[in-house]
């Protein structure tokens, strides 16, 4: 290729043209021009040359005159590719029959097939079509069913009439839409009927930060694009939830039962107490009157005797009660523990809501709430907050040639690295795939790139291990600032296109927005 400018090897051309005295046409020029610029010689599309043969083509059937129509487009669009596919379908449909001009019929095959391409496998292909199809768009349209059953069993008749299954397919391929559509539909529906159960629950439970955070992962699973991955973690996840949380409900409730019990009795026996005090004092009332009436030590002794048996008496069901309250308050504060501790456990199940399991970083359901936090802390004390979007570098290949279990590793691998590099405050989620979202707060622009820069340093020397194979990650990134009155959603899409220039600039690249 030459290294000269375009308007040199026009100033070239135009010398050429005058040194070898050709005439200045267009196709003189063209040719010399691409001599000079190095570039191949490409013949002009023959436009006229092609429009004759168009013209010059029999009609004889629907088929060839379809054909030829779509040979015109292609002819006025100077595609290639439409006139070699228009030509070739134009031949397979010659008429069977006709005048002396007419092509010689098709070898028999056992069908009354109008073109030679339509053979007992292809019908029979065209079969399993269908009722592979069948199971994706329901059973509810009646309609739907009895034209999937007739045609499947007309293309594999034997000597089927090729008319009669043009009109079927017609009528199947009309009945489709309208199904396909309503499938669609009804999906969506139900989706958004989902969705409003999971809010109305999740507002129904704000006191509940366990059940909030299920839902809120419902929610996220229930959001497109749902793929059978996706939804089999998901469901693993939530069934691991739903069976701590019922075991620790259960215990919540087997403990507030118990403190239910310990209040009863406790109230119990001070009623006792307080019965017992009263006889108590009733019957020292009862003795300081017969010591006052007694007029020997003889008449005070007895007196005496019962005072001290009556408080003594007192005295052990006072001790008695005060063991048993004491006993009572040891069970209370154990069953308060017992209780944090549940709602420590509710709590820490709830975040797993919130968290991907493969990697432990959040999830984008976490993100949006870290981001939420982070942007209401920069608006309160007015400091710098960037997001960094990071993709890794030829993931797909990795998956590809490696394996998905490789690539999982190789994520995790990342997660581990950015968590090692991060500082205490800053906030790793991943994104979606091979994508990740770093949070870094109190962090100017520079200093955010600079982050990200650090961290492809220290992937470089912490390699990552697939069996005995030692493997480089890299990633490409984007940083974004967040500016004034700009929400986290379009500070991450800022990011985001930073990172797409990063990976056309190169790849294992940090760019800024």
């Amino acid at each position: 290729m030459s290294e000269k400018k375009p308007f040199e090897i026009a100033r070239e051309t135009l010398k050429q043209l005058t040194l070898q005295k050709l005439p200045p046409t267009p196709a003189n020029y063209m040719a010399l021009y691409n001599e000079i610029a190095g570039v191949p010689v490409i013949a002009p599309f023959p436009v006229d040359i092609l429009r004759d043969i168009s013209k010059s083509l029999p009609v004889k059937t629907p088929g060839q005159q379809k054909q030829r129509g779509l040979l015109d487009y292609a002819i006025d669009r100077l595609n290639w590719d439409g006139v070699k596919t228009a030509l070739i379908a134009y031949g397979s449909f010659a008429p069977l029959t006709g005048g002396d001009d007419a092509p010689a019929p098709a070898p028999k095959t056992g069908l009354n097939a109008s073109a030679p391409a339509l053979t007992t496998e292809f019908l029979e292909q065209l079969g399993k079509l269908i009722e592979y199809t069948q199971p994706a768009l329901g059973t509810d349209d009646e309609r739907f069913g009895e034209l999937s059953k007739s045609l499947t069993t007309a293309l594999r008749q034997s000597g089927a009439d090729i008319l009669n299954l043009k009109g079927l397919l017609l009528s199947y391929s009309d009945r489709v839409s309208f199904v396909a559509e309503d499938q669609a539909e009804i999906k969506k529906v139900l989706l958004k009927l989902l969705h409003l159960v999971f809010e109305n629950i999740a507002d129904l439970s704000l006191d509940e930060q366990w059940l909030k955070g299920q839902m809120d992962a419902l929610m996220e699973a229930s959001s497109p694009p749902l793929t059978l991955r996706r939804l089999d973690d998901v469901e693993s996840r939530l069934k691991d939830v739903i069976f701590k949380q019922k075991n620790a409900k259960e215990h919540a409730m087997q403990a507030q039962n118990e403190m239910r019990t310990m209040l009863a009795a406790f109230i119990d026996r001070l009623s006792d107490m307080a019965k017992s005090t009263g006889s108590f004092h009733e019957k020292l009332e009862e003795n300081a009157r017969q010591i006052e009436q007694a007029k020997t030590l003889l008449e005070i002794a007895p007196v005496l005797k019962e005072v001290i048996g009556a408080t003594r008496t007192m005295a052990s069901q006072s001790k008695t009660s005060g063991d048993e309250l004491q006993t009572m308050r040891d069970r209370a504060i154990q069953t308060d523990a017992e209780l944090v501790k549940l709602h420590q456990e509710l709590d820490r199940v709830s975040t797993l809501a919130r968290h991907d399991p493969l990697t432990g970083a959040l999830n984008r359901k976490g993100l949006e709430e870290a981001v939420e936090r982070e942007i209401s802390s920069v608006r309160r004390k007015d400091t710098p907050l960037c997001m960094a979007l990071l993709d890794i570098d030829n993931f797909k290949k990795l998956n590809d040639t490696l394996g998905h279990a490789t690539g999982d590793g190789a994520l995790a691998h990342l997660a581990k690295v950015a968590r090692e590099c991060m500082r205490p405050q800053d906030t790793l989620a991943r994104y979606g795939g091979e994508e990740f979202v770093i949070l870094l707060p109190d962090t100017p622009l520079e200093k955010g790139i600079e982050a990200m820069t650090r961290l492809q340093r220290e992937l470089t020397k912490k390699f990552f291990l697939a069996g005995a194979e030692k493997i480089l990650i890299t990633f490409s990134a984007g940083v974004a600032q967040l500016i004034p009155d700009e929400t986290g959603g379009d500070a991450i899409k800022r990011a985001d296109k930073a990172m797409y220039l990063a990976k056309r600039a190169g790849k294992n690249r940090v760019l800024g927005a």
